[in-house]
Formats: structure tokens, sequence, C-alpha cells
């Protein structure tokens, strides 16, 4: 792989210098979450299934909200993020919970040797991670060493379509097929657009699906199924419409686009 180090600082100092700003926002609601510490989609638990005794690492788990949600629902659960801060708020959201998980610092793409080469049941990758990759056939990878034998990757995430729109008019502005880094230099946060930030530049990239499953297959991975979704979980653009149940949509009449996509592959036994 090149060396990505440059962008990882950057995307490194971003994340961290969040942490406190996430955990402190509303957006993430950590109060509400110990009250009721279960923040997944519906289409996640119906997909992946029952998780009770069964091993699940969360790769770029943020603070753990996730990674804990799943734990709620029983499964034995490790995160890996590649923020101390981050790391350390879900340990101490575990430690508040109760409950008994692990949480690694590591750079996704060094998880085999920081987890210690272990395998789990479940590999799972939640939304908005992907982008943060350079290396979509290294991630590949590293999900297969992970993998129990019998065991899969759930993945869900924002559909790459997402990232080629203009945020005014929803024409295509940017290029859905490219290997260099999008570079952005932004002040705030989604969960709070208008915090005061210092480090603000980011580098992203865009993974088709094609990309994706084929990284997976190429791994011996085999897929057992593809959604996509016409929402998405945050107000993208100020035009979607929110929902009863908190998700949003394109107006009412205008052409739907997939937003969301899911994605389950299992390792042969």
């Amino acid at each position: 792989m090149p060396d990505y180090s440059e962008s990882f600082a950057f995307n490194k100092a971003q994340w961290d210098e969040r942490v406190p700003i996430h955990t402190a926002s509303e957006f993430y609601d950590v109060t509400g979450f110990l009250d009721s510490p279960d923040r997944l989609r519906p289409f996640e638990v119906e997909e992946v299934g029952d998780v009770r005794g069964k091993t699940l690492v969360h790769l770029q788990c943020h603070f753990g909200q996730d990674t804990l949600s799943w734990a709620t629902r029983g499964a034995l659960v490790t995160g890996l993020d590649f923020s101390e801060p981050a790391v350390e708020a879900a340990r101490g959201i575990a430690t508040q919970l109760g409950y008994e998980a692990e949480f690694v610092v590591a750079n996704v793409y060094d998880a085999v040797a920081a987890l210690g080469g272990r395998q789990f049941d479940i590999v799972y990758t939640g939304l908005g991670a992907l982008n943060w990759l350079p290396d979509i056939e290294g991630w590949a990878r590293v999900v297969a060493a992970l993998v129990k034998p019998g065991g899969f990757l759930y993945l869900s995430e924002f559909h790459p379509m997402h990232q080629t729109l203009s945020d005014d008019d929803l024409s295509v502005l940017y290029d859905y097929f490219h290997s260099e880094p999008m570079v952005w230099d932004e002040p705030g946060t989604y969960a709070e657009l208008g915090a005061a930030t210092e480090h603000n530049v980011s580098h992203e990239w865009t993974h088709g699906l094609g990309e994706v499953v084929t990284s997976l297959v190429s791994q011996g991975l085999r897929l057992e199924t593809l959604r996509e979704f016409d929402y998405t979980l945050y107000r993208r653009w100020p035009f979607l419409e929110r929902t009863a149940d908190g998700s949003y949509h394109m107006p009412a009449g205008k052409p739907r686009i997939p937003l969301i996509y899911s994605l389950k592959a299992t390792k042969p036994a």
C-alpha cells in the first residue's frame, strides 16, 4: 500500500478533536444512550440476526455506541478505532453500563496484529467508515483474516452515490471513480455544525459498490445480500424530509436515489 501517513494524520487529528464535541452533543445523546443503550437501525438487527453469545468486532467504532448496542443484544464485543480519545470514551461508557467490552486503539489496517490474530463470528462496520480508507482491497484482506470460518462480515454504509452529489441541487459534482483523496477543509462537525474546531482538513475516498464487492469476493468471502435503501439518517441536504422514525427521505414526487446500502458476506466453513 502507498504511504498514506499524511492522510491518516490529518484524519486522526480531526477525529481526536471531535470526540469530546460528539460525546457532549444532542446528536449522540450519551445520557439517553446510557438509559437505553441500543442505537442500531432496524434493518441491521434484521439482517444480522441473533447475536447472543457470538463474538463481534466493530472496526472503526468511534466511541462505541453501535458496538455497545450489539453488547446490549448479547454479543461479546470488541471495538477498534485509531483515535485514543474515542477509545477512552468508549471504555468509559462501557464501564458506566457495566458491560464487559474490549476497546483497542489501532488503525484498521493493523487490526489483525492489534487483535492478536483472533477471529470473530461477526465483523461489523457501520455507517461513515469506508470513506476514510484509501485502500479497499487492503481492508478486505483484514476483514477476511478476522472472520471465523462460517462467520460473516456485515457492513452498513452510506451509499457511494451520496458522495458524488452537489449540496445544492443533487447534480453530479464529484467523481464516482477515483483513487486520489478528496481533500476537505471544513470547520465544525455533522454532530454540531457550529462547533469551534481547529483541525478541519480531512482526506476521504469514494468506493463504489463494484469495488467493495469485488474486493471481498476476491478474498474468498461469499456475498449473501446487498441491499440499497432510499433514505439516510441525517439531513444531508436541506430539502430532505424527516419521517416519524427519524429517517430522511426525498420529498414526495421527487425521484428516489440510493442513500444507504447494506452487505453481508460469509466465510465458507
